[in-house]
């Protein structure tokens, strides 16, 4: 049977807000104490970084989808951790939700930033139709964001509140009076992150690694402080949402090889991270001379994510 997409979206704006905002103040607290964990191996300190926050927080967030409306039953569920009564939930459907329990898990752990975020998105094979981040340590209460159909809205939390109510309250972004940003969020590329960065920056925008940005991606690019990104093969679990805003924002993300806007039919494993990931170098922006730029700076850039995949 169809999912209606209305009828989806709606249930998503009803139900997840509150669970969002739970979450956050859960690894809010968690943040506390020692909750590092092993078990990634891909060699990078970003992509290997893992919490007990991260598998706490996705159980919750799996078991939210599992309980609140039975139309989250009938998509299927990627998880960026193996955690949660994912059995629950459709092996086929037209609709992905993707969960990412706490993104920026590197910073998070070690205390070095408060940009970290519980996030999800809905994809289709073709783009991605809903998305919601809560940013719990930006702001006085944390941050939203939320994008949908044409709207994109991006604000400070208010817990006396409910979450949903909210989050309806938002002016949404404005593209006329957005600003055109000239940083670009450089990840993916090893140890080679820098020196990627600086390519960027010649070439007349400003590359910046995650070490060098002040905050979520998702609440910059939304803002326009930040004007897209440059990811050697993104994950599914975070990355769709700068997409999300992209397009709907008149932009797009694509391939840099072959200039073709991103889809989510060609998938790879990443056995050292264990998690999906979209294959080569993406770039993304509102500003499709911005793109144009950096698929120019990307152009004969190894499309192997790992040195000893050559």
């Amino acid at each position: 049977m169809t999912i209606d997409l209305q009828t989806l979206t709606d249930a998503l704006s009803n139900h997840m807000p509150s669970v969002l905002r739970w979450c956050g103040a859960a690894a809010k607290r968690l943040r506390h104490f020692d909750v590092a964990v092993t078990g990634k191996t891909s060699g990078s300190p970003t992509s290997d970084a893992l919490t007990l926050a991260d598998l706490i927080v996705q159980e919750l967030l799996v078991a939210a989808l599992r309980d609140c409306d039975p139309i989250f039953r009938r998509c299927r569920i990627e998880g960026e951790e193996y955690t949660g009564d994912m059995e629950h939930f459709a092996k086929e459907s037209e609709y992905t939700i993707a969960l990412d329990p706490i993104d920026g898990t590197k910073h998070y752990r070690d205390k070095t930033g408060n940009g970290y975020a519980v996030m999800l998105n809905v994809q289709t094979e073709e783009t991605v139709v809903y998305s919601l981040v809560y940013i719990p340590e930006t702001g006085p209460h944390g941050t939203w964001v939320e994008a949908c159909g044409e709207r994109i809205v991006c604000g400070e939390d208010d817990p006396t509140r409910p979450a949903e109510e909210v989050l309806r309250s938002i002016p949404p972004v404005d593209p006329a009076t957005r600003p055109d940003g000239k940083e670009i969020y450089l990840i993916g590329f090893q140890d080679e992150d820098p020196q990627k960065a600086q390519l960027v920056t010649d070439a007349g925008l400003l590359g910046r690694t995650v070490d060098d940005m002040p905050g979520s991606i998702f609440e910059l690019f939304s803002r326009g402080k930040y004007g897209g990104s440059l990811i050697h093969s993104p994950n599914i679990y975070d990355f769709p949402v700068t997409m999300h805003i992209a397009r709907i924002l008149g932009g797009d993300a694509v391939w840099t090889h072959n200039r073709q806007p991103v889809n989510f039919r060609e998938l790879w494993n990443d056995d050292r991270v264990d998690m999906l990931r979209l294959p080569g170098i993406v770039a993304c922006s509102d500003n499709r001379e911005t793109l144009e730029t950096l698929c120019e700076v990307a152009a004969g850039w190894s499309s192997d994510r790992y040195a000893d995949e050559g």
